[in-house]
């Protein structure tokens, strides 16, 4: 089997650089304090999950047990 030209930015199972890039984004995102609208935004796709995101709300504000 015949190999093609290696990519020099590829190195084992991911492009390290692109990754470099994604998570400064995140970061830069997350600082921004943006998460929170964009949560707000975002509506369930269906009546199934909006349950789902009930539930977890609640499970999420309910006391810990110990």
């Amino acid at each position: 089997m015949k190999k093609g030209p290696v990519d020099p930015q590829l190195q084992g199972e991911g492009h390290y650089a692109a990754t470099r890039r994604h998570r400064a984004a995140l970061q830069k995102f997350v600082n921004a304090g943006k998460v929170p609208a964009a949560a707000e935004a975002a509506p369930p796709l269906d009546a199934e999950e909006a349950q789902e995101l009930l539930a977890a709300e609640k499970a999420g504000n309910a006391p810990a047990r110990r």
